[in-house]
């Protein structure tokens, strides 16, 4: 059975633990190497797992994730194929699968037929960054009538107001943008993901991920000092594991996933 999403930041919160939740691209650079880098990362000490179903006009993602989805797409990585490896992937993991896509492939294949496919295939939880608040209904109680968290971004620029009600729809937990723009590597967190971080606790109670921009162990240990649930790493992984030989690329990633790890667990 499938951990949920709100289970397992539950679970961390009792432990006192902040999530790791790495971000890569399936069928980058082909899926097989997706396969085995989720069996790395969640081996490796990931809480949960972020996996990027590669669309040909990905607005939130920076340079290295886009070149990432250009190359799976150019390789024929198709969403069935993504759900065909996690229906298989998913019982092995003990990190929950988070998936992000942009909501153009879920109108495209419907609502309804879309959150049943990634149920089946064993998906805890959805991130559509293109989502907004005020159209969000259409998506949200579905995916919550079939046990589906579909969590909301909220953005350094967000008002207190859209905060509190981004804040009362998200399911999970709430993931927080820490930098205006798009993701990508930066050479240090904003402090006003602190301030965004104390604002965001006087509101709800729910688990706040923070991610855009986290690159090294020191900042994802940063943003847990600050109070975050969670570190989210995206571009610092995929970036490894598109150097070198796909062999190269999982050694990578499956070693920074261990600094990150003992990072986050530092007292």
């Amino acid at each position: 059975m499938t951990v949920s999403v709100s289970d397992r930041f539950a679970s961390l919160r009792q432990a006192g633990r902040c999530a790791l939740i790495p971000f890569i691209t399936a069928g980058d650079p082909d899926l097989t190497t997706t396969a085995e880098a989720l069996r790395r990362l969640d081996r490796a000490g990931a809480d949960l797992i972020e996996l990027g179903v590669p669309y040909s006009d990905p607005l939130a993602d920076g340079p290295t994730i886009q070149a990432a989805a250009t190359r799976a797409l150019a390789n024929g990585t198709r969403l069935d194929d993504v759900l065909a490896l996690l229906t298989e992937l998913t019982p092995e993991l003990n990190a929950p699968i988070v998936l992000f896509t942009y909501y153009n492939p879920i109108l495209n294949r419907g609502i309804e037929p879309f959150i049943q496919a990634v149920r089946q295939a064993g998906v805890a939880g959805l991130v559509v960054p293109d989502l907004p608040l005020e159209e969000a209904d259409g998506l949200l109680k579905p995916a919550a009538a079939a046990d589906l968290e579909v969590t909301l971004l909220v953005a350094p620029t967000s008002s207190r107001e859209r905060i509190a009600a981004i804040a009362q729809q998200s399911q999970g937990f709430i993931y927080l943008v820490s930098v205006t723009g798009v993701t990508g590597m930066r050479s240090e967190m904003h402090s006003r993901v602190s301030e965004l971080l104390t604002d965001i606790r006087q509101l709800t109670d729910k688990p706040v991920g923070v991610g855009f921009g986290i690159s090294a162990p020191e900042q994802a240990k940063q943003v847990r000092d600050w109070g975050a649930d969670a570190a989210i790493v995206g571009s610092a992984f995929v970036k490894r594991l598109a150097d070198g030989t796909p062999e190269q690329g999982l050694a990578a990633i499956e070693a920074f996933c261990l600094d990150l790890r003992a990072a986050i667990d530092q007292a």
